[in-house]
């Protein structure tokens, strides 16, 4: 079984916890030059206009039904009051910058809000999954614990998937194992509602294995395997806690710590059995990081970092020592979430958040 294929990220290079700090031979993101707006990422037509404040990207792996091989997908979280927490929509832009709705989640009966956040993942067998935090009304004390969405090429919703374990996934990554396809997914929302702002220690990582067959999907295994990360209610950002993830060479699954500051990891993540307690192991933490929420691995096997607090990616190598720094969005605290490399290693795929003029709520690439 080839446990290390992602379908998020290619070119995984080893990781080893007790491996000293030390710079890359090259860094993966100084070879990049500049910054290219491919596109807004707000629907202009349909139930789901003027949806904002993009989160999620995902590269498609290959075309089949609406998806075409190398186009991006990217989910948003507000709606077009800019209400967090009722983001529908799944724009679909092309690498040349035509953008086109793929999907707009259904709207559940138990709630009247969706939200997509950054937990969107492309299957190489065409299906698509997004992760939803709902808040009604765009209010924190009202954020609900969500689901996962599977839909298929064409849009079409394929099944749900809800559950204790499942509440308020915010961020997600893919690989195989075999014939399945195992997620690891953040979750939020344990505890931290009714924390009314305080920050709790309750923050989870979860594995989920699913078996995809005739169209049909079925879960056979959901387990925690890490807890103790910290998470809040925010004003500005609805919600903080661990975010980004992505999974190395070796088994080791790496995670952007918001509320901490910092990069985790969690060794033996597809046959860890146990659940790992205190927010997994540091990779990193402080420095050059400002609020690491996106979260993807470079092809020379660095960690790179979406800041929220600035602007800037940070790239890290797996014994944790700083390769680079560049700056995406100058002062743009607030702008960043998800990150996504591009096909070949031939960029950055970012989504600008809040931004200005013609960059506010699109898809740019560092290329």
């Amino acid at each position: 079984m080839d446990k290390t294929k992602l379908l998020t990220a290619a070119g995984i290079a080893a990781f080893a916890l007790t491996t000293p700090a030390a710079a890359s031979a090259k860094a993966f993101v100084n070879q990049f030059r500049q910054v290219t707006t491919l596109s807004t990422t707000v629907p202009t037509s349909g139930p789901s206009s003027g949806d904002q404040n993009p989160y999620g990207v995902a590269v498609v792996p290959r075309t089949t039904g609406k998806l075409v091989r190398g186009d991006v997908l990217v989910s948003n979280f507000n709606n077009s009051r800019n209400q967090q927490g009722t983001g529908s929509s799944i724009v679909q832009v092309s690498p040349s910058g035509r953008a086109q709705v793929f999907a707009v989640v259904p709207q559940p009966t138990a709630t009247p809000a969706v939200g997509l956040t950054t937990a969107l993942v492309t299957l190489v067998n065409g299906d698509v999954i997004v992760g939803s935090l709902p808040a009604p009304g765009g209010i924190s004390s009202a954020a609900a614990a969500g689901a996962l969405t599977i839909l298929n090429s064409n849009g079409h919703v394929v099944r749900v998937l809800t559950g204790a374990d499942i509440n308020g996934p915010w961020d997600m990554t893919a690989t195989y194992e075999g014939k399945n396809i195992v997620l690891f997914v953040t979750n939020v929302l344990n505890g931290t509602v009714a924390a009314g702002g305080k920050v709790v220690d309750r923050g989870t990582v979860i594995r989920i294995a699913l078996k995809f067959h005739n169209g049909s999907v079925s879960v056979l295994s959901n387990q925690v395997i890490a807890t103790g990360f910290g998470e809040h209610t925010d004003p500005n950002a609805l919600i903080v806690g661990p975010t980004g993830v992505s999974l190395g060479q070796g088994d080791i699954l790496y995670v952007a710590d918001s509320n901490g500051n910092r990069i985790a990891a969690i060794p033996d993540a597809l046959s860890r059995a146990t659940v790992l307690d205190g927010g997994g192991k540091t990779v990193t933490s402080g420095g050059a990081l400002s609020d690491p929420l996106g979260l993807a691995i470079a092809p020379n096997g660095d960690v790179i970092s979406a800041n929220g607090g600035n602007g800037n990616i940070v790239e890290t190598t797996p014994g944790g020592g700083r390769a680079a720094v560049k700056t995406l969005v100058p002062n743009g605290a607030g702008d960043l979430f998800g990150i996504a490399i591009a096909p070949g290693g031939a960029g950055v795929y970012f989504v600008n958040d809040i931004g200005t003029g013609a960059g506010a709520n699109s898809l740019d690439v560092l290329h």
